[in-house]
């Protein structure tokens, strides 16, 4: 039985001429590496990356009652939104489980993009489209219609700001603007995935290819150099963020995952999953759950996904996510552990790797916090 052969942005083609390692991620063909990743990580948190991020998902939700809709439909309270800014929420199950995290954009005063995570873009697209039901709002599958480009780190406003007539300066975190960049219109928001200052540029999939070669000419003398996902999960991993799959699943609530301020009762109307989430909340605060916190190894043998955390002779916990740390020179994980063992510097604790029970140490999240 064949299987789809993956997808490719409108950045194949230079990808391979600048000698990228390739990897199927989601279901597209996406590169890895350039050369070398605890470089292209270092550069990111010293200088600054410049990414291809076409593999996420748009999909744009207009109508009279666009907002009543994205707030039936996903936890947060999407009314709050004033135009231009964007808000970090998620899209729940009946029971609670996590579909996806999200960010969604107000572009305009009954416009809305919903950006979803690649490998659940679909998931999310056909959930937006049921819940659309009986609402005056259309939901748009608009995948196909954005590339989508990140610069992130400390010199990403400046390199951004000598290809653009934007104000950046009063561009907040989590706020978007359309602008030109480089002679291409962009939807320009100050977002990320790295823990830096960045922007991600959202453009037609034709001018994605002389976006990148005016970003790379613009940055040469900032020492930007492009990045791809295998750093972009080191960088994540760090700055403490959730990866869908790994952090977040559809068998833990936002509350399970420690993200519960993300989910907005106070909102007017009904939402999908407010009832397993209003009891997700009282178990949460009468017995909470496990917790989940920073690793970080005495030793330096790497946990992956998957792998036990001990303590006490007893199995305490399971690691979400685990790498060494370029910035730390250690290698880090996330992990839900026991309540009883989520304290910050909580020693006595272990990761089974492999049969050996490896020391590390509990810390908050994030483990990097950038110098404001």
């Amino acid at each position: 039985m064949s299987t789809a052969a993956p997808r490719k942005t409108a950045l194949d083609a230079l990808h391979r001429s600048l000698g990228a390692t390739m990897t199927d991620f989601a279901g597209w063909d996406m590169p890895l590496r350039y050369a070398s990743e605890r470089d292209e990580h270092n550069a990111v948190r010293t200088k600054a990356g410049l990414f291809d991020l076409s593999h996420m998902g748009e999909i744009t939700v207009t109508g009279a009652q666009a907002v009543e809709l994205l707030n039936f439909a996903l936890v947060g309270n999407i009314g709050t939104v004033g135009p231009g800014r964007a808000r970090y929420t998620m899209i729940c199950q009946e029971d609670g489980g996590i579909i996806d995290d999200l960010i969604v954009y107000r572009l305009a005063d009954a416009e809305y993009m919903v950006v979803a995570n690649a490998g659940n873009a679909q998931i999310v697209l056909d959930a937006l489209t049921a819940r659309a039901e009986g609402f005056d709002a259309v939901v748009r599958d608009d995948r196909d219609a954005y590339a989508l480009l990140a610069v992130q780190g400390p010199e990403s406003p400046g390199i951004l700001k000598s290809v653009t007539d934007a104000d950046l300066d009063g561009l907040k975190y989590y706020a978007g603007l359309p602008g030109t960049v480089a002679g291409v219109p962009a939807l320009i928001a100050r977002t990320g995935y790295t823990g830096e200052d960045g922007f991600e540029l959202f453009v037609e999939p034709q001018h994605a290819e002389k976006l990148w070669q005016a970003l790379t000419e613009a940055g040469a003398g900032a020492g930007l150099i492009p990045c791809g996902l295998s750093c972009r999960d080191t960088l994540r991993l760090e700055a403490g963020m959730p990866l869908y799959g790994n952090e977040l699943t559809t068998k833990l609530t936002p509350f399970d995952a420690g993200l519960g301020r993300v989910v907005k009762f106070e909102k007017d109307g009904d939402f999908v999953g407010r009832g397993a989430l209003e009891a997700a909340a009282e178990r949460a605060e009468s017995a909470p759950p496990r917790k989940l916190v920073g690793l970080i190894a005495e030793g330096r043998r790497v946990p992956r996904s998957g792998y036990q955390v001990v303590a006490d002779g007893r199995v305490v916990g399971e690691v979400t996510s685990g790498a060494p740390s370029p910035t730390l020179g250690k290698p880090i994980a996330m992990a839900y552990v026991d309540a009883a063992h989520a304290a910050p510097g909580t020693t006595g604790v272990g990761v089974d790797i492999r049969g050996t029970h490896e020391p590390y140490e509990v810390v908050a999240l994030p483990f990097y916090k950038r110098q404001k």
